[in-house]
């Protein structure tokens, strides 16, 4: 990934300091805790002159990764009561904190699809919009998607994929989410599709979910708020609703194994005002192991972190250009603190330390037909 030589050795060149109490954080030469940084931006009480992505490139010039009293504060209380608790009530409540704000918010930066996961890339040049369609087929033709399967999308967003399987793959698809608001758009785009007979979206807590059985079920980047505390209870779950030839497509935020500093910083960041709750991103092998435990083999496994990375910069863009409306509409301090996240997560991504994994499973069965993966669509690079 291209970086932009052209900054300022001085931090006072690029960040424009209004108030006088954290002058002293930004010394010529002196470097400063990142989240400290974070937290004045946000606040106001410091400016930026360059574009706050190319700062984030070169962050490694201005800032450093220590630990500050902010993140006791956090940690005490906010992390640990949502990483031991995760009752009903509670993911409830910070789910639609977040998910419940106003659709014209996600827009902002999603665009037209308004899908909140990862897009994917054939060849680097597509619109977001091609590389989320490039995405829904994809996860179409990992499940094997036939005419009157039925679907289960658990976490269904703003209902893309339940319009998309039930228009084009011919599937009885039902979506479950606990945002109000995204199941009401998702209805609303299930209508405008004109599949709401064999479509819909249903606000639901996926614990609520009734004993039933699917042909296939997907879950795309919500299993991360279940939370590491109920993982293994949730594969349990997915085990027991899905018929015994079924197949189980996870799409999951993982993170790099050990311990780095930069990732914990972004992702006490990302914990504290984006996604909070989400505390099972976990390396690979935790995920693998829990779904093995629950009965499952893994047919595949792939990573599309580079496409997140990408992905994230597309939603960049469009916060960019949306930048007046999101400040009139919600002001300065949630527009800088996505500002800060997207633009940081475009390299967090593309260097490794938080990364997207498209994992396709079934029961692990004796019985399993395991000749309907010849010839399949395996691996999204390939064109098999």
């Amino acid at each position: 990934m291209a970086v932009d030589t052209a900054l300022s050795k001085n931090i006072l060149d690029l960040v424009v300091v209004r108030d006088p109490k954290v002058a002293s954080r930004y010394k010529n030469g002196a470097k400063t805790p990142i989240t400290n940084f974070i937290e004045d931006y946000m606040n106001g009480r410091v400016d930026v002159t360059v574009d706050v992505r190319k700062l984030m490139q070169h962050r490694t010039d201005y800032f450093t990764y220590s630990l500050v009293g902010h993140h006791a504060s956090f940690i005490v209380n906010k992390f640990i009561p949502q990483l031991v608790i995760h009752s009903k009530k509670q993911d409830e409540r910070i789910v639609r904190d977040h998910y419940d704000r106003r659709n014209d918010f996600f827009a902002g930066f999603l665009g037209e699809r308004m899908i909140y996961t990862s897009a994917f890339y054939k060849n680097g040049n597509e619109s977001l919009t091609e590389a989320q369609d490039n995405k829904l087929h994809l996860v179409s033709q990992k499940l094997q998607l036939k005419p009157g399967e039925r679907l289960l999308d658990i976490g269904c967003g703003w209902g893309t994929l339940l319009a998309h399987t039930a228009k084009y793959y011919g599937t009885d698809t039902t979506g479950i989410s606990i945002a109000q608001a995204g199941v009401d758009y998702a209805n609303q785009q299930i209508a405008d599709w004109g599949v709401k007979d064999r479509a819909r979206a249903i606000r639901m807590d996926y614990r609520a979910i009734p004993a039933d059985k699917y042909d296939k079920i997907s879950c795309l980047e919500m299993a991360e708020h279940v939370g590491v505390k109920y993982f293994q209870r949730f594969m349990n779950q997915i085990y027991g609703l899905l018929k015994d030839d079924g197949l189980f497509y996870l799409q999951i935020a993982g993170l790099k194994a050990g311990i780095h500093r930069e990732s914990l910083m972004w992702g006490a960041f990302m914990n504290e005002y984006i996604f909070p709750g989400a505390d099972a991103s976990m390396p690979l092998s935790f995920v693998v192991a829990r779904l093995e435990r629950a009965g499952f083999e893994i047919h595949s496994v792939e990573n599309v972190g580079i496409h997140y990375s990408k992905t994230i910069q597309q939603w960049y863009d469009n916060w960019m250009a949306n930048r007046d409306a999101v400040y009139n509409e919600y002001g300065q301090w949630w527009y800088r603190c996505w500002e800060i996240f997207l633009g940081w997560s475009v390299d967090i991504a593309a260097q490794g330390n938080s990364t997207a994994f498209q994992i396709v499973c079934n029961k692990n069965r004796e019985k399993f037909d395991r000749n309907r993966w010849i010839g399949a669509v395996n691996l999204g690079e390939r064109d098999l």
